[in-house]
C-alpha cells in the first residue's frame, strides 16, 4: 500500500482510540510511532527529539512550579479567603454568590495558572454554598466550569508558557497581554450571572457590610500579595516567569508553615463565621504542617507528569506533520481566504472547532506553529494573535463534546455532564463576544505590553 493509505489507516485507528477514551498522550504517541515507521523516520530520531524538548527548556520549568503554587494556595486556605472576599463584595447583588464564584476563579487563576485547578477548587468550595443559597445545581456547576476558563488567560498561565516556548516569544509579554482580556472574560461572565439570576430570582441577597468587606480583605491579603508579587516581578523585569514561579512556591510554603501554629494559638478555624473572627485572626490563614507537603507535591507532580510528556510527543508530531506537508495544506487554505480579517477569522474558526474535540495543550502545540506565521504574514501582531488563539482555546473548555471543565465540574459537584450544557451555553455566548472584541481591538491585549 502507498504511504498515504497507511497514514490514513493509522489516523483513523488513533481517532477510534480517542473516541473510546484512550488518553490523548497515548493517542498522539501511537500516531507518531506509526507514522515514523511509514515515512522511515527512525525511532532514534523520535527519542532524540523528545529529549531535546526539555534539554534547554528552562522556560518550561515554570509550568510544574505554577501547578504546585495552585495546590499550595488551595491547601493553605488562601483560596478560601479569596472567595470569601469576593462574596462579601458582591453578595448584595442578585446572583452575587455566583458572581463571587466567577470573581474567585479570576483571583485564583492569577496565582495558579491552571483552568482545571481553578474549576475544581472553586467548584468544590462554592457549589454546595450556591445550592444552599437557592441556585439551580446545574447553573452552579456550569458557573464553576465557565469561571475556570480564565485560568489559562489571566497571568500566570501555564499554556502561555507553552505557547511562548513553542513560538519563541517573551513569556513575560504574553502574561501582560492576557491581563485585560482575562478581566473582560470575568466581567462578561459576571454580567451573564446577573442576567440569568435576575430572570430566575436565584440567590439570597445579603446586606453590604463594609466591616465584612474589610475583614475578608484583610483575610485575603496573602492572596493579593502573591498576585501582586508575580505581576510586579514580571512586569518590571525583576525576575523571569520561571523565577516568579519559584518565588511563589517558596512564598506559599513559608506562609502555610508559619500560619498553622499561629492559627492554632488563636483558636479559630475556617468554619468560624467571619463575623465572629477578630481582625487579628483574619491575618493568618489555615496553613498546614511539614508532613502535608509531600502529598501536595505528589498531586502537582501527577499533573505535571501528564502535561510534560504530552508537550514532548506533540513536538515530534509537529515534525511529522511538517514532513507530510500538513502545514502547507492548512496554510494554503487559510492564506487563500484573502486579507487580514478573513485570515484572522478563519484561524479563529479552526481553533474553535479544534477546541471542541481536543484540550488546549494539543490544540496549541499542533495549530499554533501553523497558524501564527500565517497570521503574522497578513499583519497580525504575534503577541495579539497569541491572546486571540488562547482565548479561543480557553473557550473550548466549556464547548461540547470535549469541554474539559465541564467534566471537571461534573466530577467535583456530582451534576451529570449533559445537565450542565444548558447553562454553560449562556456563558459560551458571553465568552465568544469577548473573543471577537479582543480580536477586533488589538489594544485590549497590547496597550500594557512594553514597546508595543
Amino acid at each position: 500500500m502507498e504511504d498515504s493509505t497507511w497514514i490514513t489507516i493509522i489516523s483513523l485507528a488513533c481517532t477510534f482510540l480517542f473516541m473510546m477514551g484512550t488518553p490523548v498522550l497515548l493517542v498522539i504517541f501511537y500516531w507518531v510511532v506509526g507514522c515514523s515507521f511509514v515515512i522511515e523516520l527512525t525511532l532514534d530520531n523520535t527519542g532524540g527529539e523528545l529529549l531535546n524538548v526539555f534539554k534547554d527548556g528552562f522556560a518550561l520549568l515554570a509550568m510544574p512550579l505554577f501547578i504546585l503554587t495552585g495546590d499550595l494556595i488551595n491547601k493553605s486556605g488562601i483560596a478560601k479567603r479569596l472567595s470569601d472576599f469576593a462574596y462579601s463584595c458582591l453578595g448584595w447583588i442578585r446572583g452575587g454568590l455566583a458572581m463571587a464564584a466567577i470573581g474567585a476563579c479570576g483571583l485564583f487563576a492569577a496565582i495558579s495558572g491552571s483552568n482545571s485547578a481553578t474549576t475544581a477548587t472553586i467548584g468544590s468550595m462554592l457549589h454546595p454554598e450556591m445550592v444552599k443559597g437557592g441556585y439551580d445545581e446545574r447553573f452552579s456547576a456550569a458557573t464553576a466550569a465557565a469561571g475556570g476558563t480564565v485560568g489559562i488567560i489571566i497571568p500566570p498561565s501555564i499554556i502561555f508558557i507553552v505557547y511562548g516556548f513553542l513560538m519563541n516569544l517573551p513569556i513575560s509579554d504574553l502574561f501582560i497581554a492576557g491581563i485585560v482580556p482575562g478581566a473582560l472574560m470575568v466581567l462578561a461572565m459576571m454580567a451573564t450571572c446577573f442576567v440569568v439570576c435576575s430572570i430566575n430570582g436565584w440567590g439570597i441577597i445579603i446586606a453590604l457590610s463594609f466591616k465584612r468587606v474589610l475583614k475578608t480583605a484583610v483575610g485575603a491579603w496573602l492572596g493579593f500579595f502573591a498576585i501582586g508579587l508575580v505581576l510586579w516581578g514580571i512586569y518590571t523585569g525583576k525576575f523571569s516567569p520561571t523565577e516568579a514561579a519559584g518565588v511563589t512556591v517558596g512564598f506559599g510554603i513559608i506562609v502555610a508553615l508559619a500560619s498553622y501554629p499561629l492559627n492554632k494559638i488563636m483558636g479559630t478555624t475556617e468554619d468560624t463565621p467571619i463575623e465572629e473572627r477578630s481582625i487579628t485572626s483574619m491575618f493568618v490563614v489555615e496553613g498546614f504542617t511539614l508532613k502535608d507537603i509531600p502529598s501536595v507535591v505528589v498531586r502537582s507532580a501527577q499533573i505535571s507528569g501528564i502535561l510534560a510528556p504530552l508537550i514532548a510527543v506533540s513536538v515530534v508530531m509537529q515534525q511529522i506533520l511538517s514532513l507530510l506537508g500538513a502545514q502547507e495544506v492548512i496554510g494554503g487554505f487559510v492564506t487563500g481566504m484573502g486579507g487580514y480579517y478573513p485570515v484572522l477569522f478563519t484561524a479563529m474558526a479552526i481553533v474553535f472547532v479544534a477546541g471542541m474535540v481536543l484540550e488546549s495543550l494539543p490544540v496549541t502545540i499542533i495549530l499554533a506553529p501553523i497558524l501564527a506565521p500565517i497570521a503574522a504574514s497578513v499583519g497580525v501582531d504575534p503577541i495579539h494573535f497569541s491572546v486571540i488563539f488562547l482565548v479561543g482555546a480557553s473557550i473550548g473548555f466549556i464547548t461540547p463534546p470535549y469541554g474539559l471543565n465541564l467534566y471537571v465540574a461534573s466530577g467535583v459537584t456530582g451534576v451529570p455532564y449533559f445537565r450542565l450544557l444548558r447553562y454553560s451555553t449562556m456563558y459560551l455566548v458571553a465568552l465568544i463576544s469577548v473573543w471577537f472584541l479582543v480580536a477586533l481591538v488589538p489594544d485590549l491585549a497590547l496597550f500594557l505590553v512594553p514597546n508595543r
